[in-house]
């Protein structure tokens, strides 16, 4: 019996790294192609596109809120909702894109992942026509009404993926700076913390990255969003900041992708600066393969440790996880997502 479960397990292993490598292969004939390619690595593609009108499942419920700047979508459960927790998701875009459904389904995922806690996204307004500021601005505006109807800080947890992971770095150092309560925790995906591109990995993983390697024309290298700003500024790229006193921290990256020295990097510096930070290297992977929501076993893993990363937030608030009961939290089975 043992070794047929050992004997599957192996076939599930070779069957993900299969479909890992066919997602990576597929990505990177699509950025090679003449045409095709140099849109999809600018973004061009992204901030253009056109997607049909979100099916809210009918287990959800989306209110549509009028921010100073931008309009945003809170999500909740329609039968038992968790009002006092609350996901404030900054989604990614290299500053350039707008919100697209993708992060609404990360939303119903977060929701699914938290136990019916409600998620809150900004639609905040990018660049070239909105720079920074104006992706902060929006973000802090999205921050300050959640507290505005009752949200308390230490059951709020700020999550991004690309730029919206540093962008949620941003705003956190913004609140620290200006004396304010930070949120519980950040989850944050290929975040996107050094727009100097001055990392290793911009070179290591030159060859390799599918989606932005063997180019310096893509929107990685794209400073639009900083503008006339100097861009180790740390509200633009925060690896530059003070993580002194921050909340604890889920980093996840893949390890071909360019921006992989931003993940490594800033969990180093936090670390060094007392930070409780999870850092998860995810093998062959590419910038925010969480993409593959629960079709890619790889996206499937990463999607559990974050839940597994709320549930350990819950225990800490409640005093009640040690360093070792921590671990346990994180292992295989230990809350698998249904």
């Amino acid at each position: 019996m043992a070794n047929d479960i050992k004997k599957n397990q192996s076939k599930e292993e070779r069957k993900s790294s299969l479909l890992a490598a066919m997602v990576r292969d597929t990505i990177a004939r699509m950025t090679a192609d003449r045409l095709l390619g140099p849109k999809l690595q600018k973004g061009e593609i992204r901030k253009n596109l056109v997607e049909p009108a979100w099916k809210c499942p009918s287990c959800f419920h989306v209110t549509r809120i009028d921010l100073p700047n931008c309009q945003a979508e809170l999500l909740s459960l329609v039968q038992n909702p968790n009002p006092e927790r609350v996901i404030l998701q900054l989604h990614g875009g290299g500053y350039i894109g707008a919100m697209r459904n993708i992060y609404r389904s990360f939303a119903g995922l977060y929701n699914e992942l938290g136990r019916g806690i409600n998620v809150f996204t900004p639609d905040y307004r990018v660049a070239p026509e909105h720079p920074y500021p104006a992706a902060l601005e929006d973000a802090l505006s999205a921050y300050e009404w959640l507290l505005q109807i009752g949200c308390q800080p230490e059951k709020i947890v700020f999550a991004g993926d690309s730029a919206g992971g540093g962008l949620a770095l941003a705003l956190c150092l913004y609140l620290k700076d200006h004396g304010r309560k930070l949120p519980e925790g950040l989850i944050l995906m290929s975040p996107w913390t050094d727009l100097t591109a001055s990392g290793e990995s911009y070179e290591t993983n030159y060859t390799r990255d599918p989606l932005f390697g063997n180019t310096r024309d893509s929107m990685i290298y794209n400073l639009d969003y900083a503008g006339e700003e100097d861009v180790k500024n740390p509200y633009i790229s925060p690896l530059f900041g003070s993580y002194e006193g921050f909340p604890p921290m889920l980093v996840q990256a893949g390890s071909i992708e360019m921006l992989l020295s931003d993940s490594v990097s800033l969990a180093k510096k936090a670390k060094a600066a007392g930070v409780k930070v999870r850092l998860s290297i995810y093998e062959e992977m590419f910038h925010v393969f969480q993409m593959g929501e629960l079709l890619l076993p790889e996206s499937r893993q990463a999607w559990e440790e974050a839940g597994k990363f709320l549930r350990v937030l819950d225990r800490r608030r409640q005093g009640a996880c040690s360093a070792l009961e921590e671990e346990d939290l994180y292992k295989p089975d230990s809350m698998d997502m249904a």
